[in-house]
């Protein structure tokens, strides 16, 4: 497959990062500090992993890369004063999922989502996992999507709300497996699984390492994992794919962009720094542990893996489930 393809020779380039990290910091005179903008609060899955980052990239650059929280419309806001910010290397952001979803989502939105932005370099991925409260009768995926195409629209999932990966991850869920369930927006994740596990909630999905722990204290049932291989650490739980719904694949992931008008030599500077941090071994240690799959990878494969991304959502978001702003 293309993405399998894409983590190999990315981590093959990310592993010589570290050779070429002190001739690009040469070219580098600034040491005002860089901002990481992130469209989530501080102590989400996301915030974590930009810390680690750019925790590392400080110390290698000897300038700071501070992360700036700003939280709002499906990461709208954050993206706004990226689109707004001076070209010169010095206002950064971490993107995920969401980004490149909103194009199809929104009728409007304030910037130009391939054409405002420099891409800088991928971070990592993480697989989600369908979840099922136990008392349902459903023991795989195919038992699920053979009650869903038997009773359409009567099987709710939970998310936190439109845009929000969950809602993603079910709506090409329902594409890929042509089946009508009905969503339940709760104001954020956790609300939805506190449902799920007092079985006034049929179904949802999370991330890995959140939802394990909810299947091994028997509070909800796994059907399978939203990768394409099977996870490592998991090797008994059957992909989606495997089970039912052949070529199903979705990821939460993360990389980092910068606004439109970076100099080759600032976007290749910063690239390197990127891979550079993720190269670590502290940082390595610290991300796996936390189900994530580092990607790293140029510029160019990071533009690719994003213009990829938003037709992918362009297909799967209908007309009818545009928002208005």
């Amino acid at each position: 497959m293309k993405i399998h393809r894409y983590i190999a020779t990315a981590m093959l380039l990310a592993a010589g990062a570290t050779q070429l990290s002190g001739a690009a910091m040469a070219q580098s005179s600034s040491t005002r500090p860089i901002r990481l903008l992130l469209a989530y609060p501080p102590g989400a899955g996301n915030d974590t992993n930009a810390r680690a980052v750019a925790a590392k990239m400080t110390d290698n650059m000897k300038q700071q890369v501070i992360v700036d929280n700003r939280p709002g419309a499906n990461g709208i806001v954050a993206t706004t004063v990226l689109a707004r910010a001076t070209p010169d290397g010095h206002t950064l952001m971490a993107i995920d999922v969401a980004h490149t979803a909103n194009p199809a989502l929104y009728d409007k939105i304030p910037y130009d989502t391939l054409k405002d932005f420099e891409s800088i370099g991928m971070i990592a991925r993480v697989p989600m996992i369908l979840l099922v409260h136990p008392a349902q009768p459903f023991k795989s995926v195919r038992d699920l999507v053979t009650y869903a195409k038997a009773n359409a629209g009567k099987l709710n999932y939970g998310s936190a709300g439109v845009g929000s990966a969950m809602y993603l991850v079910a709506e090409l869920f329902k594409e890929a497996a042509s089946i009508d369930v009905v969503q339940i927006a709760y104001k954020g994740g956790a609300p939805a699984l506190i449902e799920l596990a007092g079985g006034q909630l049929p179904m949802a999905f999370i991330s890995l390492i959140a939802g394990m722990p909810m299947v091994q204290n028997g509070r909800a049932r796994v059907l399978g994992v939203s990768s394409l291989q099977r996870a490592p650490g998991f090797p008994d739980l059957p992909t989606i794919a495997e089970s039912g719904v052949p070529g199903f694949e979705f990821y939460l992931w993360q990389g980092i962009i910068g606004p439109a008008g970076l100099t080759r030599a600032t976007v290749t500077r910063l690239n390197t720094e990127l891979n550079s941090a993720l190269s670590n071994a502290d940082v390595k240690e610290r991300m796996i542990q936390a189900g994530n799959e580092l990607m790293g990878g140029t510029p160019k494969q990071a533009d690719g893996f994003i213009r990829d991304e938003v037709a992918r959502w362009k297909r799967i978001i209908k007309p009818e489930m545009r928002l208005s702003r």
